[in-house]
């Protein structure tokens, strides 16, 4: 686990765009059941979150369509949580960051951290975008 003085700033990061914060496998799986759409974020204190994942949520976190619900949990600290959602996301295996979007309770798109790492927030804001225009 990290400190939370350390990571509360990388937290907020999402936050602050209106992405609801998880810190357990009930509040992971009321959201992604329910139906409408979920984007689960799962957070990191990595150097690709900071510069790519966590800018290119809040872009398209303003995009003209969005998923009903917007969830982030962070890697390290919400075990449980982070454990859910990944069990979720399977066949495609753990990585943090990473991004998936739930229709109705199935996934429907995944950004996994090798999308992630080297390409610009921007192009993975495009991907989000892209993806809210098709399920949401």
């Amino acid at each position: 686990m990290y400190p939370e003085d350390l990571i509360a700033p990388m937290r907020e990061d999402l936050t602050s765009a209106g992405l609801k914060e998880t810190k357990t496998s009930a509040d992971v799986e009321a959201s992604i059941k329910q139906d409408g759409t979920t984007l689960v974020v799962i957070n990191s204190v990595c150097g690709c979150a900071a510069a790519n994942a966590r800018p290119a949520v809040k872009m398209a976190a303003t995009h003209s369509k969005t998923p009903d619900r917007m969830i982030t949990a962070f890697a390290g600290n919400d075990v449980d949580a982070v454990n859910t959602a990944r069990s979720l996301m399977a066949p495609f295996p753990p990585s943090s960051p990473s991004m998936a979007l739930f229709k109705n309770g199935e996934l429907v798109h995944m950004i996994e951290r090798h999308h992630i790492e080297g390409r610009p927030a921007e192009m993975i804001a495009d991907n989000l975008k892209q993806a809210f225009d098709e399920f949401c």
